[in-house]
């Protein structure tokens, strides 16, 4: 099992290009299935999840080819299997994220309920409830989502809470319904409205894109398309956080600051300097101090729930004391403990934690027990004092693409280990 290891050099200083968004690349993918032609994809990242979701089409019978600039073609034309077995899924809950097009597109689907980071129970009784709202027939047996339709028809849904995958799935399946579908209290993730245009683009009818009132008006079939992922604003967001921790000054690239307007506020608040300039964004902690700052994850456009593992790690490097309560996630402070090995003051009850910054960290063997969390460790481990061992680190590959090169271009001693 691989492992990284970091000792801290002090500053960091460069410029990072951004890979393309995980969490825009999956659903994105997954509605390759509705199309009659090829979709060719850029910008997806080269990411484990990404690879377990290719592995997923083409087990249906998806024929996927790359060019040599890594484009993705993506020809469901002949989908021969709609089914989405346990082994592909397990480690990966966006994998639900077929039942909706399959639903839609060939009137039947047998999806295994999916796995993933353990950072929360995210039920999946919203897709069903939906989907059975439009006309299908589910029932789940076995570990297995069971769905069958002659065709979905449009319906008036609600959902409760806010959901990402859940707005994402119903979107989905809304598409190729017979009539007009209205999602309520959707979610407005810039992800979901990558999704939604992308759909567009292939020949779909939503409107309110970006509010959280999606309107869908069915059409009888989606046509191939060429389309570019946006950016990844968290791992954005994660190596600003890397070089506010260290009071630094590092640049990303090929990002989108409009989706990353609450996170960057909260840097100025901390006591960064942000400078922006087209897609790239620059902070600046250099002779700076860095201040601690409360914080309340929710639904976008607030504070996402995937940054604030990062923040809380330069809540713990601040002077004086700060809250951050987690809105979305109710298991999402599991890295707290690890950080404490570290030397950090935390205190977590309930749903927030309480953090009293502390004079420094030290290195320690530690454990990722998220993909975030993951993140948080390595930027503990940019600035305690001796050797860090982050275990676990499948987690990060999940969704940091080149962790470990974008480090190094930054001037980070990192690098990973591999146990025989």
């Amino acid at each position: 099992m691989d492992k990284l290891v970091i000792d801290s050099r002090g500053q960091l200083a460069g410029t990072v290009e951004i890979s393309g968004s995980k969490n825009a690349a999956l659903p994105i993918l997954m509605g390759c299935l509705m199309a009659e032609t090829s979709v060719t994809l850029s910008n997806v990242p080269h990411l484990k999840d990404v690879t377990t979701t290719i592995q997923l089409l083409a087990s249906m019978g998806v024929v996927i080819t790359f060019d040599e600039r890594l484009n993705i073609e993506i020809d469901a034309s002949h989908v021969v299997v709609k089914e989405a077995e346990y082994d592909l899924v397990k480690t990966m809950r966006a994998s639900i994220l077929v039942l909706g097009p399959l639903l839609a597109r060939f009137g039947e689907a047998k999806v295994s309920l999916p796995g993933g980071c353990a950072i929360g129970s995210r039920p999946v009784n919203i897709h069903i409830e939906g989907m059975q709202k439009m006309g299908a027939e589910i029932r789940v047996e076995n570990g297995y989502i069971i769905a069958k339709c002659d065709r979905l028809k449009g319906a008036d849904i609600t959902m409760h809470p806010v959901t990402v995958t859940g707005t994402e799935n119903l979107l989905m399946a809304a598409v190729l319904a017979e009539g007009t579908t209205t999602l309520r209290n959707a979610a407005r993730e810039p992800e979901v409205v990558d999704l939604a245009h992308f759909l567009n683009e292939m020949g779909a009818k939503i409107s309110g894109i970006g509010s959280d009132v999606l309107v869908v008006e069915g059409v009888d079939a989606l046509k191939g398309v060429n389309y570019s992922v946006i950016p990844d604003r968290i791992e954005a967001g994660t190596y600003l956080a890397a070089a506010a921790i260290t009071h630094s000054r590092v640049t990303v690239t090929k990002a989108n600051p409009g989706h990353l307007t609450a996170v960057l506020d909260k840097f100025e608040e901390a006591g960064a300097l942000i400078e922006i300039e087209g897609d790239a964004i620059t902070l600046d902690m250099r002779d700076r101090a860095l201040k601690p700052v409360n914080i309340v994850t929710d639904p976008y456009p607030a504070f996402p729930t995937d940054m604030q593992a990062q923040f809380l790690v330069m809540n713990t490097l601040a002077e004086g004391e700060s809250t951050i309560t987690e809105t979305i996630f109710e298991n999402r402070f599991m890295h707290v403990s690890e950080l404490i090995r570290m030397g950090a003051d935390i205190r977590v009850e309930g749903n927030t934690a309480y953090i009293k910054g502390v004079k420094k960290l030290t290195g320690a063997r530690v454990m990722a027990t998220d993909l975030r969390a993951s993140a948080s460790l390595i930027l503990a481990g940019l600035v305690a004092e001796g050797e860090t061992v982050v275990e676990r680190v499948y987690h990060i590959d999940r969704g940091y693409e080149l962790i470990e090169e974008k480090f190094h271009k930054l001037g980070a001693h990192i690098y990973r280990v591999t146990d025989e």
